[in-house]
């Protein structure tokens, strides 16, 4: 297809999805409905597009009003399906497979793709009898409830899902959502850079440790720089572990802090199961550090524990 033929599809496919998409949306509607939905687009247009619903046996006419509704006997109706069909033709069908997620990124945005898609996308490429778009359908389907957990999920984990996520699939996967978590994270860090208070502290931490609360499986220690201003300035990871006194070294925790030229520092660890309640030992962490604070004038504001989706501060909470 020439360049000029391939945006004139886009353009169709552009005009075509909120149309089908909408009438997908209604359990029953009327044409005269449609038309006044779509007052733009020309009626015979319109007319055409449920007729050839209609046609294909995906629409059916309730005759006692003479209004339509969607065919439950003709199987689950896909818009990208029926689109790539009804806009691409035969070279949806020479092409591989995989390839129109990609189509449907380009023509509608990735905003406007299922969470199958982006995922067929990073898998590429799929291996016999086994498509990237099936594996992408697997992999939604079965974190359809659960989206928040698929960053932990390992390799053999998400292989026997899908046998097309063979080593590089994974490892695109993985890419794909480290890379949005961070810039997720850095996004963040600019809405709010000035801690005030507790809430200020869970909040920001929250948000730049999304990792620790939602996916790891062992406790890490940072620690949150901050300026004379209570600006962050960066965060350093210092231990990973069960957190213990005799583990959270002074020097270690306030090298990072001398080398950022911080005035003070916001404690920050992660609790694996899930329940932020600070522990003894999190208590005895917290005073060890704060006394070896005020000996280089470096203040320790607070310390924060993350759970699963919540967390508590430490000062607060004392």
């Amino acid at each position: 297809m020439s360049p000029d033929g391939k945006s004139e599809t886009v353009k169709r496919y552009q005009r075509y999805l909120p149309l089908i998409e909408y009438l997908h949306s209604q359990r029953e509607f009327a044409v005269s409905e449609f038309k006044e939905r779509w007052p733009d687009e020309k009626p015979a247009f319109l007319t055409r597009i449920v007729n050839q619903l209609s046609q294909e046996g995906w629409l059916i006419q309730e005759y006692h009003d003479g209004s339509w509704a969607w065919n439950q006997q003709r199987g689950e109706f896909s818009v990208s399906t029926w689109l790539d069909q009804k806009l691409y033709g035969n070279q949806v069908k020479a092409s591989p497979e995989q390839d129109r997620p990609r189509e449907r990124l380009l023509a509608v945005g990735a905003e406007s793709l299922k969470t199958s898609e982006l995922i067929a996308i990073l898998v590429r490429s799929g291996l016999p009898g086994e498509s990237a778009v099936m594996a992408g359908e697997k992999v939604a389907r079965a974190f359809q409830h659960k989206l928040e957990s698929l960053p932990a999920a390992g390799r053999g984990e998400l292989n026997a899902i899908s046998r097309a996520i063979v080593s590089t699939a994974y490892c695109q996967i993985k890419a794909g959502i480290e890379l949005g978590r961070r810039v997720a994270s850095a996004s963040d860090e600019k809405v709010l850079t000035k801690i005030t208070g507790s809430d200020d502290a869970i909040k920001y931490c929250l948000r730049r440790f999304a990792r620790l609360a939602s996916d790891q499986k062992q406790e890490e220690f940072h620690i949150v720089t901050l300026d004379t201003k209570n600006q962050v300035i960066d965060s350093h990871q210092i231990t990973v572990g069960t957190l213990d006194a005799s583990l959270v070294h002074p020097r270690e925790v306030f090298r990072a802090a001398i080398r950022d030229a911080a005035a003070s520092i916001i404690l920050v660890h992660n609790h694996p199961s899930g329940d932020p309640t600070p522990s003894k030992a999190d208590i005895q962490v917290t005073d060890r550090l704060s006394e070896s604070g005020k000996l280089l004038g470096i203040d320790v504001l607070d310390h924060i524990v993350l759970g699963k989706e919540t967390a508590i501060s430490i000062r607060s909470h004392s």
